[in-house]
């Protein structure tokens, strides 16, 4: 299995820390959750059911005419590659490493490329991986250029599939209200903006042909009651929705002038997160864990990926570690 963020027991016992003492910026995932309400029994009792007005409430917030509910984007990140026959795929790189590893594991030819170069040689590939803004190096792409890069790639037969786990910030800049044109893909997630990793849960947005094969493959009860049941209420919540996004827009903000300050200029981010380069990325991500801070570190480029601090005082403790390495560096 590939490395991912979030593996904070396993760094609390790495470094002697207890897990409630660490500063948790290794995932983009929001820390200014939506507030789950208490359940109702009966979603843990009885088994999920498709009418209950999660498909009507997701397909409002999304604009998307036809959606699936899925067990987090990772499920259709591994099952849309068995959808085609061995198959050109070109992925972005640096990028969420899954889509490469999931393509690559279905025998079909891969290469992973930057976002330019990708571009620009998309006639090699039958399909066309890209992450929107990207995670971790934040490229983003144009509406006019994502629709017509499906245009050429559709008149082969070929896919473009766009994840947008980290686009709700800016949902303008959302293909999902196109996605009835057949090839044209688009993965959403719940669990960065709304804060609900936990549950496991987000939704493909495509043309209802290539969905009945995806259902298929994935089968019945692809959520949980207890998770249809939140989602259905966090994706009507526009008050809350519309509270959030400056929200996280300031702290991106704020984040990004920390790293500044300390030195590391960031090469790419979002509102959920901010990525940065640096030579000796291990040795920081070493001396920020000694110090009860835990960030994603990446080899290929050399870089860390910091997540938003929760409050105050975990902005005020990542300013401070970073002076403190800065110092020790140059005694």
């Amino acid at each position: 299995m590939l490395e991912h963020g979030g593996r904070l027991l396993r760094a609390a016992r790495q470094y002697g820390i207890p897990a409630s003492d660490w500063l948790d910026l290794s995932t983009g995932v929001s820390p200014f959750p939506w507030p789950v309400p208490e359940l109702p029994a009966s979603v843990w009792h009885r088994l999920p059911e498709d009418d209950d007005g999660l498909i009507e409430t997701a397909r409002a917030y999304y604009g998307a005419p036809d959606l699936l509910p899925v067990a987090g984007s990772q499920a259709a990140i591994q099952a849309l590659p068995q959808l085609r026959v061995p198959s050109r795929v070109g992925v972005i790189a640096p990028g969420y490493a899954e889509h490469a590893h999931a393509w690559r594991r279905a025998w079909h030819e891969v290469a992973t490329l930057p976002a330019g170069e990708l571009l620009a040689q998309a006639h090699r590939f039958d399909v066309v991986v890209l992450i929107h803004p990207n995670n971790p190096g934040g490229e983003r792409f144009g509406s006019a250029q994502l629709l017509e890069l499906h245009a050429r790639l559709a008149a082969r037969g070929g896919w473009l599939v766009v994840d947008e786990a980290f686009i709700d910030v800016e949902p303008d800049a959302s293909l999902c209200a196109e996605t009835a044109r057949e090839g044209l893909i688009v993965l959403r997630s719940v669990g960065k903006f709304f804060g609900m990793a936990g549950a496991r849960a987000g939704f493909v947005c495509a043309s209802p042909l290539l969905l009945d094969a995806l259902r298929e493959r994935l089968g019945p009860w692809t959520l949980s009651g207890p998770s249809r049941h939140a989602l259905r209420l966090a994706l009507a919540d526009k008050a809350w929705q519309a509270s959030a996004r400056p929200r996280l827009r300031a702290a991106g903000e704020r984040l990004s002038g920390i790293l500044r300050a300390a030195g590391l200029e960031p090469a790419g981010g979002c509102a959920l997160f901010q990525w940065c380069r640096h030579a000796d990325a291990r040795a920081l991500h070493k001396a920020l864990a000694r110090r009860g801070i835990l960030t994603r570190l990446f080899d290929t480029p050399a870089s860390l990926r910091f997540g938003l601090p929760a409050d105050e005082a975990g902005f005020l403790r990542l300013r401070d570690a970073l002076a403190g390495i800065h110092a020790e560096a140059i005694a």
